[in-house]
């Protein structure tokens, strides 16, 4: 019986990429497995310049910026960013969405000075805050477009008059975007783009040398910039993989295809929590995530017997986070409509049986 995956990170990866790296990783040239191939042999240097190529072409990348394989997950970023584009005497403005943003604000302020604009906290961040000033001298403004723990995410960008630094990790090619609205975006690879082990930066180049103080050399944007993320032994096979599924994006209609495939996929799980006695939604409705779907039975005393129900249908992944509580169901780009189908059908099943 077909497995349903519907956890959070790392997620699930098109079948037909995790086919082709395993193959690769008993044999993929001259008698060698990728894994065990030099950084600066021909094929895996091929392998990272076509990774950029279709990353550019797939997000319309502008030509100034730059796209970097790094490590350390998006968690490394939240001190990378202030670290090599915040002065000491200046103030970076964050919005507080969720455990990530509040990770983020945390790392920030051992760089510069940070202006906290606006928190959803007070309602366990179950929204998108959307009424607060951006202040004209502010060096940066972070935002985190989705929230997997929470089930929220920012639907418009609008045009903010700050240099804008966001923080991508869950919804990147999911839906389109307009770079060239951002200076700094990063994610980490395990949601929609690879395995775990790889971090996506894409820089605007303008934005690097201003700050004062010396940078470490590992954690410099301009060191990978200078060397196309191959200054010390990059993670090989995790960019590799993020190669199949790039390439997978591109033959399933790009960008925009997954985005009207998530569209279809959200509107279908939203709309049976939202018919169903039996579950409610935790996230605003407005602010709703599509990737990262939160909800919760209005008697939680059932929580046990749904989640024993939902590993009888094989779907895997579910339980919510400690923070929320509940039910969540991953959906990212990989993850079929029939998949999400099946979790449908399992709660209309669990309403005659429980209603």
């Amino acid at each position: 019986m077909k497995s349903h995956n519907f956890y959070a990170g790392p997620a699930i990866l098109p079948q037909e990429v995790l086919v082709e790296a395993s193959s690769s990783a008993l044999r993929y040239e001259d008698g060698l497995s990728i894994m065990e191939m030099s950084h600066r042999s021909k094929p895996l240097a091929a392998v990272f310049e076509e990774a950029e190529r279709l990353i550019g072409e797939l997000l319309d990348v502008p030509d100034d910026y730059k796209v970097l394989f790094l490590t350390g997950g998006a968690s490394s970023q939240f001190y990378m960013v202030p670290m090599n584009i915040l002065g000491a005497n200046q103030t970076a403005g964050y919005v507080d969405t969720g455990a990530w943003s509040t990770k983020a604000i945390k790392e920030a302020k051992m760089f510069g000075n940070v202006n906290v604009l606006a928190s959803s906290k007070d309602a366990n961040f179950n929204y998108i805050p959307k009424d607060y000033e951006v202040p004209s001298d502010i060096r940066y403004l972070h935002l985190t477009s989705n929230n997997t723990i929470f089930g929220t995410q920012i639907q418009d960008f609008g045009n903010p008059s700050a240099r804008l630094v966001c923080d991508m990790s869950s919804d990147i090619f999911s839906r389109r975007i307009d770079v060239s609205k951002f200076d700094i975006i990063y994610a980490g690879a395990q949601k929609n783009l690879g395995p775990s082990g790889v971090t996506l930066c894409i820089v605007k180049k303008d934005i690097l040398g201003k700050v004062e103080r010396t940078i470490p050399t590992m954690l410099n944007y301009e060191t990978h910039i200078g060397k196309d993320s191959m200054f010390n032994t990059p993670p090989t096979f995790p960019v590799y993989v993020c190669l199949l599924t790039l390439r997978w994006l591109v033959k399933n209609g790009g960008v925009a295809g997954m985005e009207k495939r998530n569209q279809a996929k959200a509107d279908l799980l939203y709309g049976e929590i939202d018919r169903n006695p039996l579950f409610k939604g935790t996230a605003v409705a407005e602010d709703r995530s599509k990737m990262n779907v939160c909800f919760e039975l209005i008697d939680d005393s059932k929580n046990e017997a749904f989640l024993a129900a939902a590993a009888e249908a094989n779907c895997i992944g579910l339980k919510g986070h400690r923070s929320v509580g509940g039910f969540r169901a991953s959906i990212y780009n990989a993850l079929d409509i029939e998949s999400v189908q099946v979790l449908v059908n399992l709660m209309q099943n669990f309403e005659k049986k429980h209603g």
